[in-house]
């Protein structure tokens, strides 16, 4: 999918081209002729004598479809010009057909071709201060929508962009799961590091490091989750594990946060889901059977493509954060904190600088039951 599959596209004008407003101006102004048109062709038909009645009656059709169309192109180009998914040559691409629609009906009525006059409008060449004068109008409105977007989803374009592809990620992921909103009640009880195994069974502690007591968690939706490699656990000096989120849990977490539609009702309807993906790869019934209770992975695409949009906030404590940790780095004075000094030896020598070995922990995913 390329990186940009979902930014918005944003009218830009292009040079030479009119504005929308003129386009929009001359797509109506061409409806309206085109549409007089037709009714001095049925006025005619109405007064026609016998004769001529049949042949009028065909121009007057003629210039009728004409008519329905160059509105319908005038009705496109006001469309176009509200939506800002559309390209800028939208409404004046709805401007030109409607025209030539007009230009058809009048023809096809017998008057005059006034509606020829319009395309003078259409093909004139701005001036350059005409020009510079609407790239600062377009300026100005993508300063002005991008502070509304801003404002309502604390996030800049960029990370915008990243929010849809990750929704259009867990539309595409979720499902495959065979998740239901229990085991997303699991994996968030994890996140807030407070989930632990003890005693053969799964808690949700109050507090971090009080391993005795909580609120119970599903035993088997826990078990599942771990099996899947979607939980990580960590043994304490009592025994107890802990247990969070594993890198391919944490992003699965996010994808069921961003689709929850795509949860199941049901522990059976997951199920039931489940055995409908895995009953083509096994031939017995126990295999098939089998297969349906283990969780599937999460698709490896999904972990690759998902990237966590960041707030406006958050990158500004990022960026000050990185400020004070590099002015401090630089010998700079760090906000809050006095200017360290080194005691200075009697001697008159420099002061020596020990560094010491950081202990390595390697932990062992164990089995919980």
């Amino acid at each position: 999918m390329p990186e940009n599959a979902f930014a918005v596209q944003h009218p830009v004008a292009l040079a030479g081209d009119p504005s929308p407003q003129t386009c929009l101006q001359v797509a109506r102004q061409a409806a309206i002729l085109a549409v007089t048109a037709a009714d001095d062709a049925m006025t005619a038909v109405c007064h026609a004598r016998s004769g001529a009645a049949a042949r009028l009656e065909a121009v007057m059709y003629a210039a009728h479809k004409e008519a329905v169309e160059a509105e319908q192109h005038a009705d496109r180009a006001e469309q176009y010009a509200d939506d800002s998914t559309m390209p800028s040559s939208a409404p004046l691409y709805c401007a030109r057909a409607a025209v030539d629609h007009a230009v058809r009906a009048q023809s096809a009525a017998g008057v005059e071709t006034t509606a020829a006059d319009l395309r003078a409008e259409l093909d004139r060449k701005l001036t350059a201060a005409e020009y510079a004068e609407r790239e600062t109008e377009c300026h100005q409105e993508e300063a002005e929508q991008e502070a509304e977007e801003r404002a309502v989803t604390g996030m800049d374009r960029e990370n915008r962009d990243r929010a849809a592809r990750n929704r259009y990620l867990a539309e595409g992921h979720v499902a495959e799961l065979g998740w239901t909103a229990g085991h997303v009640r699991v994996l968030e009880a994890a996140e807030s590091g407070r989930l632990y195994w003890r005693d053969g069974k799964a808690r949700q502690a109050a507090r971090r490091g009080e391993w005795t007591s909580g609120r119970r968690v599903s035993r088997d939706r826990t078990e599942a989750l771990f099996a899947a490699r979607f939980l990580v656990a960590v043994r304490q000096d009592d025994s107890t594990r802990v247990l969070t989120p594993s890198p391919m849990g944490q992003v699965a977490l996010e994808l069921a946060r961003l689709h929850p539609a795509g949860l199941h009702d049901s522990d059976r309807a997951s199920y039931e889901a489940r055995f409908a993906r895995v009953r083509r790869r096994h031939k017995r019934r126990d295999d098939q059977k089998a297969a349906a209770r283990v969780l599937p992975p999460l698709d490896s695409s999904a972990r690759n493509l998902y990237r966590k949009p960041v707030t406006l906030t958050e990158q500004r404590a990022r960026a000050e954060c990185d400020a004070a940790d590099r002015w401090e780095d630089e010998g700079g004075f760090c906000p809050g904190t006095g200017t360290r000094q080194a005691a200075a030896d009697p001697a008159g020598k420099p002061p020596i600088r020990l560094t010491l070995p950081l202990h390595q922990y390697t932990v062992v995913q164990p089995t919980l039951w």
